[in-house]
């Protein structure tokens, strides 16, 4: 587990659902899940490193932003004098972890990313977000010739990290999402441009539960990765389409994080899977979740089947992003 004190002296205001709290409910789910933590300090990402997927100007101007005291970066996205230093460790605790992993057989890698990064582009932040932690990680291990997975269970689809990566042959990325939306982008679509094939949206209707996700994840999003053969696979980890979460309206339970991360790690081995955190705003809900995932990826996972039922609609949606994604990958 990657961290820095920074993450909770990042000031969002009053009565902002992405608030200091949340770390301390990851934290919380870390230690329920009853593992073995080895805990290190997040390192400051260098300015060279976020250039790789921020303009420079950007950089520049969150630096002197922070620094005049902060404020709305945007109608969601609140920065404070302490934000600079917490999304500088935000970014470096995914390549920290990326550095201490290879070391670590047995061990699966959590950056307790606060900003989240997902919604964050080139020149813009957004949602929450500052820097995309996620695309700053895969580009600097493309920089040394290793192929990346970004998978995306986040309830928003994560608009930024497609912009960054998209074109990129050598980056999977793969997001199932509620749509329509915030941000109203991520459509099935989108794999037959750019770099064809790697970019693989699954939309999902508002009430899809745990069975459709499942059968998502297992029939299109992980043939898609074994297909793809990563060298490192980031999970932007986002806990917000749990149902208790009010802030979407999807119905997913923990324990279905807890069944993909135990069917991912079936294929891939752990000590080359990050998690990231990104959204999830119910405390208890992200608790549980983290806890679940964090037992998964373990093999500590009892393989509960999913309680809540999704709309009709869902499978509909499901066998739309089938449909296409088969044009590209064979799926089964």
């Amino acid at each position: 587990v990657a961290s820095h004190e920074s993450s909770k002296t990042h000031d969002t205001g009053p009565h902002h659902p992405e608030r200091p709290q949340r770390v301390d409910a990851v934290r919380r789910g870390i230690e329920s899940s009853g593992l073995e933590v080895i805990e290190v300090e997040a390192l400051r990402i260098e300015k060279s490193d976020l250039a790789l997927v921020h303009d420079p100007s950007y950089i520049s101007r969150i630096e002197q932003f922070c620094a005049m005291g902060g404020g709305a970066l945007d109608m969601d996205t609140v920065a404070s004098q302490d934000s600079w230093e917490a999304a500088l460790r935000s970014a470096g605790a995914v390549k920290t972890v990326v550095s201490r992993l290879p070391d670590e057989d047995d061990a699966v890698g959590f950056a307790l990313t606060r900003p989240p990064g997902h919604h964050a582009s080139a020149r813009h932040a957004m949602g929450f977000c500052i820097f995309n932690n996620v695309a700053v990680a895969a580009k600097l291990l493309r920089a040394v010739g290793a192929r990346v997975a970004i998978l995306d269970w986040d309830v928003h689809h994560g608009n930024g990290t497609q912009d960054l990566v998209g074109p990129d042959p050598g980056i999977l990325y793969a997001s199932i999402h509620q749509s329509p939306f915030y941000p109203f982008e991520g459509s099935v679509s989108d794999i037959d441009a750019d770099a064809k094939g790697t970019v693989v949206n699954i939309p999902m209707p508002a009430g899809t539960a745990g069975d459709i996700y499942r059968r998502a994840w297992g029939e299109i999003v992980l043939p898609v990765v074994s297909q793809f053969q990563p060298d490192w696979i980031f999970i932007s980890a986002g806990y917000d389409a749990h149902a208790d979460d009010l802030l979407a309206n999807l119905r997913l339970e923990a324990a279905d994080y807890g069944w993909m991360a135990a069917r991912l790690a079936e294929s891939h081995p752990v000590n080359r899977i990050v998690l990231a955190l990104e959204g999830g705003y119910d405390l208890d809900a992200l608790r549980d979740s983290t806890s679940a995932t964090l037992r998964g990826f373990a093999g500590l996972h009892h393989d509960v089947s999913p309680r809540l039922n999704s709309p009709e609609r869902a499978l509909d949606s499901l066998n739309r992003a089938a449909e296409v994604v088969s044009r590209h990958w064979r799926l089964g």
